[in-house]
C-alpha cells in the first residue's frame, strides 16, 4: 500500500483519480475546503500542504500526483495590468506550487533513502497550445512537461521516478462549460474519436503510473486526447 498525496482532488480527474486509488492504498487529498485544504494562489500553501499531508500520512509519502489547476480565460485586451496578473495566477497555481510540492517530494526521499513517484497532470495544450485567451495555461502545461523530464533525468538513479499525462478535453464541469463556449460539435469534430476523454480514463492511466509503470517508463509523457493532437 502507497502513500498518495494528491492535489485537486475534489472533482474532475481529481475525484477519479481518488476514487481509483483509494481502495488499496492511503492518500491525503487536497482540495479547496476539507482537511486539506489549500488555495495554491498564495504562495505559502504548498509547504503548508506537504506538512500537513506528511502527517496525515504518518510521515511517509511514497508518491505525489499533481493535479490541482485553473483554466481561467485572460484575453488579449485586458487592461495590462490584469493581463499579467492573470498569467502570475495561473502560473503560480498549476506550475509553482507544483514544482514546490515536486521539489519537497523529491528532498523527503532523498533524506530517507526511499524510491518515489511524481506524476504530472498536464495537458495536450503543452504540445498543441490553447485558444487565444489560454496562452499561460498552455505555458504552464508546457513547463510542467519540461519539469517532469527534468525530474526524471536527474533523480531516476535515486529511485525518484516521474510522468506526465497530457489530456485534451476532458467531461469535466470545467470542459463542459469551454465546450459549450466554443460550440461543442465543431470543436468535438476535431476529435477523431468522436468524444472527449472521461475522468475515468485520465485516473487509469495515473493510476498506472503512480503504482505500477515499470521504472524505465521515468519520463513519459502519455497523451490522453482521442487522437487529436499526435506525435
Amino acid at each position: 500500500m502507497a502513500n498518495i498525496l494528491l492535489t485537486g482532488g475534489s472533482r474532475g480527474i481529481g475525484a477519479a483519480i481518488a476514487d481509483t486509488l483509494r481502495p488499496d492504498h492511503a492518500l491525503a487529498v487536497q482540495s479547496t475546503s476539507g482537511p486539506l485544504a489549500a488555495d495554491f494562489a498564495d504562495p505559502a500553501a504548498p509547504a503548508d500542504l506537504w506538512a500537513r499531508a506528511l502527517d496525515a500520512l504518518d510521515g511517509r509519502i511514497d508518491v505525489l500526483i499533481n493535479n490541482a489547476g485553473v483554466f481561467d480565460a485572460n484575453p488579449l485586451d485586458l487592461p495590462h495590468a490584469d493581463w499579467v496578473a492573470g498569467w502570475e495566477r495561473t502560473l503560480r497555481i498549476n506550475l509553482t506550487a507544483a514544482a514546490e510540492l515536486s521539489r519537497l517530494a523529491v528532498t523527503h526521499w532523498q533524506d530517507t533513502g526511499t524510491p518515489g513517484r511524481i506524476v504530472n497532470i498536464a495537458s495536450r495544450a503543452a504540445h498543441r497550445g490553447d485558444s487565444p485567451a489560454h496562452w499561460h495555461y498552455a505555458a504552464s502545461k508546457a513547463g510542467m512537461v519540461a519539469m517532469t523530464k527534468t525530474i526524471a533525468r536527474a533523480y531516476a538513479k535515486d529511485g525518484i521516478l516521474a510522468f506526465a499525462i497530457c489530456p485534451g478535453f476532458t467531461m469535466t464541469g470545467m470542459a463542459e462549460d469551454y465546450l459549450a463556449s466554443r460550440g461543442g460539435d465543431k470543436l468535438l469534430a476535431d476529435i477523431p474519436l468522436g468524444r472527449v476523454a472521461m475522468p475515468d480514463e485520465v485516473a487509469a492511466i495515473a493510476r498506472f503510473c503512480a503504482t505500477d509503470a515499470p521504472p524505465s517508463m521515468t519520463g513519459a509523457v502519455l497523451d490522453v486526447n482521442g487522437a487529436s493532437y499526435v506525435r
